[in-house]
């Protein structure tokens, strides 16, 4: 285990295997979703089923899609199981409590150690009163949230606490993971590295300590009355039935194109000036020549000001990985989008084939790419410049007919 000597995570990581054992679930049928943690560290020891490792406090969400997709989408055969830290919990309190509200078919199991564990012991939301921890060292004074009680409030039908030692935990993850809708489990348990030295802490004195917040260990509700969420929504919103043809699946072409090649496209200008909204008349033409596509947009987060980007991916095939490592095309009309392209070092990866569309006020840095330049701010005004830089492009190359692309 890659746990600190007597860590809880030990315990809780056996006994979910023990429970996965007991239930006897192909390896494929199992997706554990991990958060940012220790905890986290349990992806690498659980090697024959799905994982995955999410963004901090965001585990619950993301096992929720997953499930949902899969009920509506897949087999509908995948259990899928959340290890979160009571940081992590506290940090993601709203997706915990919107999936029960939903009743998600997830299990979540909570590793409960009173405190953020990675990051050096820092109080948490759960850290009793009294709790010494380096950013409460004179004692925590506000009372832990008690989390089985607030999504038993929320609908959950299953939850139940346990300490990390407790020789039934197996069970209790076994019933927990068959139950079919949201359950949680909070697992109580020792941080042997931040916890300890300077409280009174114990194995053994961790239930006392509990208890003492008027918070219960057992089963605290068990009950199966409403249904999971996804069966709820294949109600609401039956599948549409099946195309029998290809018909019912893709766009009719109104243009012909002679792509024979995957094209990554750039472009950059400033905010306000259409650079996205012209990016996705480019995958409109695209698609209405019958290739395949896809668009990705960065901006910042003042959204009205500084630079805006596009990239564009067209293809005669379909398109499995949308990232751009070194563009085609760039089409830079703006002094912040070429700024910005210098930053993240695009140009300076173009190659000899690569092709860059400028406006003419610009200065390029040092590039190997063909470059060609027009004065697109100046004719036709900044809210068209990258519109009619695009035309300019497709005017150019043999990607598909300008007649398809429509500012």
């Amino acid at each position: 285990m890659p746990f600190c000597k007597g860590c809880g995570h030990s315990h809780v990581l056996r006994k979910m295997n023990e429970a996965l054992v007991q239930l006897q679930l192909p390896a494929s049928d199992v997706c554990l979703v991990t958060d940012i943690g220790c905890i986290g560290l349990a992806d690498a020891l659980f090697d024959s089923v799905h994982t995955v490792h999410t963004t901090h406090g965001r585990s619950s969400a993301f096992a929720t899609g997953i499930q949902i997709a899969d009920a509506l989408l897949g087999t509908g055969t995948l259990k899928t199981i959340v290890l979160i830290g009571d940081g992590g919990a506290m940090i993601g309190l709203q997706h915990l409590v919107n999936a029960a509200l939903m009743n998600a078919n997830i299990t979540v199991l909570l590793c409960n150690n009173f405190l953020f564990g990675m990051t050096g012991g820092q109080n948490s939301a759960f850290s009793p009163f009294a709790f010494v921890t380096p950013t409460t060292p004179r004692g925590n004074i506000v009372p832990p949230i008690d989390m089985c009680r607030v999504l038993t409030d929320c609908g959950a039908e299953y939850v139940a606490r346990s300490l990390a030692t407790d020789k039934e935990l197996g069970t209790i993850i076994a019933s927990a993971i068959s139950h079919p809708g949201f359950a949680l489990v909070e697992i109580v348990e020792l941080c042997t590295e931040h916890a300890m030295e300077k409280n009174s802490l114990t194995g053994k004195s961790l239930a006392r300590i509990v208890e003492s917040h008027d918070q219960h260990f057992g089963m605290l509700t068990g009950s199966a009355t409403r249904s999971e969420f996804s069966e709820r929504y294949v109600d609401k919103y039956p599948p549409r039935s099946q195309e029998t043809s290809d018909n019912g699946k893709y766009l009719t072409p109104l243009f012909k194109s002679g792509l024979t090649n995957q094209v990554g496209i750039v472009i950059a200008g400033s905010a306000g000036e259409r650079v996205q909204s012209t990016a996705k008349k480019l995958c409109e033409g695209a698609m209405n020549s019958g290739l395949w596509c896809t668009q990705k947009n960065d901006n910042p987060v003042t959204q009205g000001s500084g630079f805006s980007i596009s990239e564009v991916i067209i293809s005669p095939n379909e398109i499995f990985y949308t990232g751009i490592e070194v563009p085609d095309v760039v089409i830079a009309v703006s002094e912040d989008g070429l700024r910005e392209l210098a930053e993240k070092q695009t140009l300076s990866h173009l190659l000899p084939s690569s092709t860059v569309i400028l406006d003419s006020g610009l200065k390029l840095p040092p590039t190997n790419a063909q470059i060609f330049t027009y004065p697109f701010r100046k004719e036709y005004g900044a809210d068209k410049a990258a519109g009619r830089a695009v035309e300019f492009y497709l005017q150019m190359s043999s990607l598909f007919s300008p007649d398809s692309f429509h500012l």
